[in-house]
């Protein structure tokens, strides 16, 4: 796949602020893809065991990835905001480590997306299995 990409992504160095924004937007994405399955693991649906105290912990755990994933958002979001645009990167070789065909176009894009990868409204498609 990194030939694929590379073929298409010319080396081209770009502001590094806007590199990291866009991981921002990345990182809150997660969060809410996280955040989407906790009402389900609420109804007892999801978690295999009947120890209510491993549920409880599954749900603190989901919770914790929620909040740890927003702080790393917050995080570079704040900093980058002190870091001069004229800083620039070139993110080709990153990119292509990136296994997510949805990912590597919205990291590798230049340009920021509004709103989720997953709307609510749509159905689910293709995933990567660990």
């Amino acid at each position: 796949m990194q030939i694929d990409y590379q073929g298409h992504a010319p080396h081209a160095e770009e502001s590094l602020p806007a590199v990291l924004m866009r991981i921002v937007t990345e990182l809150h994405d997660v969060a809410y893809l996280i955040e989407r399955i906790e009402p389900q693991l609420y109804g007892n649906r999801g978690v295999a065991s009947s120890d209510a105290s491993e549920q409880v912990m599954v749900l603190q755990g989901i919770d914790l990835a929620v909040q740890k994933t927003r702080g790393l958002a917050e995080f570079i979001d704040t900093i980058t905001a002190s870091i001069p645009d004229t800083w620039l990167v070139d993110v080709t070789t990153a990119v292509n480590l990136v296994k997510l065909a949805d990912m590597k176009k919205a990291l590798g894009s230049g340009m920021l997306r509004h709103g989720h990868s997953q709307p609510l409204t749509k159905a689910s498609g293709d995933f990567e299995a660990f």
